[in-house]
């Protein structure tokens, strides 16, 4: 039976209701029964989805989107304090949630587990979401991503576990209580919102805080900044911390990480024993984030064989490494990468799946605040491709930065020896594809923005009569 909708959220209103973190939220509230209503830029499936749960999905932003009725308006760190929807909440007098606060009030009274770390967190959230689902378990979800499976990123289920991707961005994850909190890595990143390293640290610290006395920690042993937080909360007494890498001291340690074209096989040993399970996509990366998935799973109570086996079900994220099509013999795969350490771990991913294959990128930077604190190294990480192709900056919620431009990531990139060419019109890229490709190549379109767009298109000018996605 699903649990009752609090008051506050029976007639929930959502600006930007398309967003990936939003409409998590809003279809949730749908299938429990809520009268969900919001706003969103443009027409999407999404948009779509939502309406086929009930929901009244309105295009554009204007005052009058917004219901007489409506008890409450959910908004991101994204919406800008002069949309007119916001306006009229505060004339109406209508509360203003959070979506972060929302999400945890969908949460109250369930075992919730909360995944968070600078890369990685939809694909893990996503292969737990999948194996308790396969488990029977019939968890709620809510993830930055659709599922290539159900092809959704939330879903209310009758069990009483909800796992949930915890977005640190704008700390907002320190809203959670969860019983078992997953900490995949701890890097500087967001810099509109965070000044330094030790920001970070004290966010991801009071995140940790607000596990549930007797819970778990879930962390990676082998990355650096995740393994100085993990020394950082060693005292505190209330919470059991399970670490998982390749590292010798990790509690569930990698054995080995065996590639298999688009797949890999992963061997860990836990509590003594072996244990081999296929992850069904490529990448030593991902094959880390199934194992974080297994702790976080075991110390819920899950034997560990069950897991381990229902985590092959898993078949991806749409944006995550998702194979787009195929034409006159090239492959074109997406990925959401756009910090530099998710694009070398995507890069080194599909090289080592290419074998003697050319790799090509199509990237595209996204945010001007991003770019200015690490598009150098965005530009080194290209150089793992064969030859790249670097669009401008894709702005999302930020107002562009006086000279920061696509530049610094395309001179970075030269220096390093890689081949780059620079497209300011994205609606050429298929076109400069189509006279770089040859049969046998890799095609990456990259990035958080709408490069993800890309994709058919370049498979059309590819080979139109080969098409085949």
């Amino acid at each position: 039976m699903a649990p009752a909708v609090p008051s506050a959220m029976e007639r929930p209103h959502f600006i930007g209701i398309g967003g990936a973190g939003m409409s998590g939220i809003a279809k949730i509230l749908a299938q429990r029964g809520a009268k969900v209503a919001g706003s969103d830029a443009k027409e999407s499936a999404t948009a779509e989805a939502l309406r086929a749960l009930g929901a009244t999905v309105h295009i554009g932003h204007a005052a009058s989107h917004l219901a007489d009725d409506a008890t409450c308006v959910v908004v991101s760190s994204a919406i800008r304090p002069d949309n007119p929807e916001l306006a009229r909440a505060a004339e109406l007098s209508v509360p203003v949630v959070h979506r972060s606060d929302a999400l945890a009030s969908l949460m109250t009274g369930l075992r919730s587990i909360a995944v968070a770390g600078t890369h990685g967190k939809t694909t893990t959230t996503s292969m737990l979401a999948v194996a308790l689902t396969e488990l029977g378990l019939d968890p709620a979800y809510a993830i930055g991503g659709d599922l290539a499976g159900p092809g959704t990123n939330a879903r209310h289920g009758e069990g009483d576990i909800f796992v949930a991707e915890a977005d640190e961005s704008d700390r907002s994850f320190q809203k959670y209580d969860p019983e078992v909190a997953i900490v995949l890595n701890v890097e500087l990143d967001h810099h509109a919102n965070y000044a330094s390293m030790d920001e970070i640290y004290d966010s991801f610290e009071t995140f940790v805080g607000k596990v549930v006395p007797g819970g778990t920690l879930v962390i990676t042993a082998d990355q650096a900044g995740a393994v100085e937080l993990t020394s950082r909360i060693r005292d505190l007494s209330t919470l059991k911390v399970v670490t998982y890498g390749e590292a010798e001291s990790a509690d569930v340690r990698v054995h080995k990480v065996t590639p298999r074209g688009l797949t890999s096989e992963v061997t860990v040993l836990l509590n003594g024993k072996f244990l081999t399970f296929t992850v069904s996509v490529p990448g030593r990366h991902y094959a880390h984030n199934a194992v974080a998935a297994l702790a976080a799973g075991v110390a819920l109570g899950i034997p560990a064989h069950n897991l381990a086996s229902a985590i092959g079900k898993y078949t991806g994220v749409k944006r995550r490494l998702q194979l787009k099509g195929e034409a006159a013999g090239v492959q074109v795969i997406d990925s959401y990468a756009h910090h530099p350490t998710e694009m070398t771990a995507d890069l080194e991913a599909m090289r080592g799946a290419a074998a003697d294959a050319r790799l090509l990128v199509v990237f595209q930077p996204h945010l001007f605040s991003r770019t200015q604190e690490l598009g150098t190294e965005m530009g080194q990480a290209l150089a793992l491709a064969d030859a790249s192709v670097v669009l401008d900056i894709y702005p999302a919620r930020e107002d562009p930065i006086p000279g920061i431009t696509s530049a610094l990531i395309i001179d970075a990139a030269r220096a390093a020896g890689a081949e780059v060419t620079a497209v300011h019109d994205k609606a050429t890229v298929p076109d400069v594809v189509a006279g770089m490709a040859r049969p046998g190549d890799l095609v990456l379109t990259m990035g958080a923005g709408d490069v993800t767009d890309l994709g058919p298109d370049i498979l059309k000018k590819l080979d139109p009569a080969s098409l085949s996605n």
